[in-house]
């Protein structure tokens, strides 16, 4: 028997990465929000790789929190490792990754979120979507339950009809033996979506007292780590190491002797798995000639004795996996906690999703996440946000807030799955931003602190402190700019870098623009009475370093404005339109672009299409001008 359960402004299905940062967005930008989960312990749960960040990635958990979400605050609380990644390169792709408590991860996201105002969270299974009119009016569960709401977000990552599959074994599930969500998909399919499915994977667990260390490599923390949120300042907690091997010859013979029983290799597997993150049988497959891949040892936490084995996702039987572990330098007498296993699991195809993450088949309804095509917590989370900002927004009777490709990488990997759908488990690359030298992991809070601050999840505090340093970092450029600095002052700092040496007076900042001089050098002769901190040092020395090429790119940007400016009316009839290809029709009517930018990214639209249809639209505008 359904009964009436309540009555909210946003509900929320699914507390994972996606989900907590949606309910989160939703309830403190005011909407009495509901998050509604399978099993409340899995709220914010690590069901893979215990870490947050990385290339790219690091980067979106930085634009999560200029924007006011959770994830950089809760993993600089609870992580045990934190590293810069590729500092020997260029700042656009630095990265920060820390390795996570994922125990505490969990229990501090899940008691952030039972502390916020506005927000209740419950334990429950949605099955129904209730649609009336074109329109998402609530949902009903399993135990009968019907919530009533304005918007409702569904963020279910591989839950969705899951199956794990380990070898010959094949059974319904969701992650790490979870219930899986089966009724749900049939609701979306009921409504009018296209569902696909695809399948990542997990490593099997091992007992750190069955590891010998001494036959690997260590690889430390950072001695002054840096950290995700901006309103961290310091932290205390203690680092632990995580350990680097390798495979062997014998483990990719292992591999090939049992490839008859992988899942992967025998037709088992159904759906389509990450490009970017391969099983072990499919490296050792695809790259037959390498002799070994690397093998990193990671902590789960400060209080357990399993180690996650990253580099090792497989779906291989259970006896075949741990002789693939024990032919592993470190690992030969390993004992294994918990088998590694593949999981398939429908989601939406995100063509059918505007740039806000509403979808256009049913109106307030939302999806982010794994639902969408996704890998990853960090991409999530990055989608989380916006659906909890705009589903928020969407009940206040306000605009969507979109993040556009030049704005962060955020708005790239929503822009590429809205655009250009996927057809495998979407994961963010560096590569994949065009703008990446203007979306660097250091200046994050200077591109959306005001977007957050606008729409309310920024406080007036850290705005303040935001626009503060904003103008330390202004004042110390011109300060450098006006610095005059003598040959002989120069001399010795020019002379350790094996800089040539000056002739003449030059201002500080025309030394700080050689590449082998750096702001800390300069400082020893040039010191500022400013108060900055080393981040706004660091903002500073890259914005003088690389002020050609962040000018030639942001003249890149300012042509892609104009054809974002170029609006496409929702109403557009593209097969009436004389001079498209048959597949730019198609594809246009499909996706439905906001505008030029956009339509001219539409995998199949040529240059042509794009010609034609702008000289459409300026007839199309003046005759509805006329009438007006």
């Amino acid at each position: 028997m359904s009964y009436e359960a309540g009555q909210y402004e946003v509900i929320v299905v699914g507390a994972g990465h996606a989900g907590c940062e949606a309910a989160l967005a939703a309830a403190r930008m005011g909407c009495e929000t509901l998050l509604l989960t399978i099993n409340l312990d899995m709220v914010a749960f690590m069901p893979c790789n215990p870490s947050i960040g990385g290339p790219a990635k690091g980067h979106v958990v930085r634009e999560i929190d200029a924007l006011g979400g959770e994830m950089g605050r809760n993993i600089d609380k609870t992580f045990i490792q934190m590293r810069m990644l590729n500092t020997g390169k260029g700042p656009a792709v630095h990265a920060l990754r820390a390795q996570a408590d994922k125990f505490s991860y969990q229990h501090t996201m899940k008691k952030t979120i039972e502390e916020t105002d506005h927000l209740t969270l419950r334990q429950g299974m949605a099955e129904e979507l209730i649609v009336e009119e074109g329109k998402i009016t609530g949902i009903i569960t399993k135990t009968g339950a019907i919530y009533r709401a304005k918007a409702v977000i569904i963020t279910t990552g591989t839950y969705l009809r899951g199956k794990i599959i380990m070898g010959e074994l094949m059974y319904e599930s969701g992650p790490n033996n979870q219930q899986p969500s089966i009724r749900l998909s049939a609701s979306l399919k009921e409504h009018g979506f296209d569902l696909v499915r695809f399948k990542t994977g997990t490593p099997p667990r091992v007992h750190k007292d069955t590891i010998d260390f001494s036959k690997t490599e260590i690889q430390p923390g950072d001695e002054k780590p840096k950290f995700f949120s901006h309103e961290t300042v310091s932290s205390d907690n203690e680092q632990l190491p995580c350990w680097l091997t390798y495979t062997s010859e014998k483990t990719h013979q292992i591999i090939n002797d049992n490839l008859h029983r992988a899942p992967m290799f025998s037709g088992a597997i159904e759906g389509t798995g990450p490009r970017y993150c391969p099983s072990i049988e499919d490296k050792i497959v695809r790259f037959a000639d390498k002799p070994k891949h690397q093998i990193f040892l990671e902590p789960e936490g400060k209080h357990t004795s399993e180690y996650y084995v990253q580099g090792l996702s497989t779906s291989m039987p259970e006896d075949v996996q741990l002789g693939i572990l024990r032919s592993i330098p470190g690992l030969e007498n390993v004992e294994m906690m918990r088998n590694g296993y593949a999981i398939e699991y429908d989601a939406v195809k995100p063509t059918q999703l505007w740039p806000s993450l509403e979808t256009k088949v049913v109106d307030g309804l939302f999806t982010a996440g794994q639902i969408n095509g996704t890998s990853g917590y960090e991409e999530a989370a990055g989608q989380g946000i916006i659906a909890g900002i705009n589903a928020a927004r969407k009940v206040q009777g306000k605009e969507a807030v979109i993040i556009e490709r030049s704005q962060g990488y955020i708005g790239v990997m929503i822009d590429d799955l809205v655009t250009k759908g996927t057809n495998d488990p979407y994961r963010l690359l560096t590569s994949r931003a065009e703008y990446r030298l203007l979306l660097r992991h250091d200046n994050a809070d200077l591109r959306l602190t005001p977007i957050g601050y606008e729409i309310g999840l920024i406080s007036e505090e850290r705005y303040q402190s935001f626009l503060k340093k904003k103008e330390l970092v202004a004042e110390e450029l011109e300060r450098l700019r006006t610095t005059k600095i003598r040959p002989e002052a120069a001399e010795a700092i020019l002379a350790a870098a094996n800089s040539a040496p000056i002739n003449f007076t030059v201002d500080a900042l025309t030394l700080l623009r050689r590449p082998e001089i750096t702001y800390s050098m300069l400082e020893t002769i040039a010191p500022s009475d400013l108060p900055l901190t080393e981040e706004m040092k660091e903002q500073a020395e890259i914005q003088i370093k690389y002020a050609g090429y962040i000018e030639k790119q942001l003249l890149q940007v300012e042509r892609l404005n104009k054809m974002e400016k170029k609006k496409i009316p929702d109403d557009i009839e593209y097969a009436e339109v004389h001079g498209l290809a048959s597949e730019a029709k198609q594809k246009l009517a499909s996706i439905r672009p906001l505008s030029i930018g956009q339509a001219s990214r539409i995998a199949g639209v040529t240059p042509a299409d794009i010609s034609i249809l702008i000289v459409y639209l300026e007839h199309y505008n003046r005759v509805t001008a006329s009438r007006g």
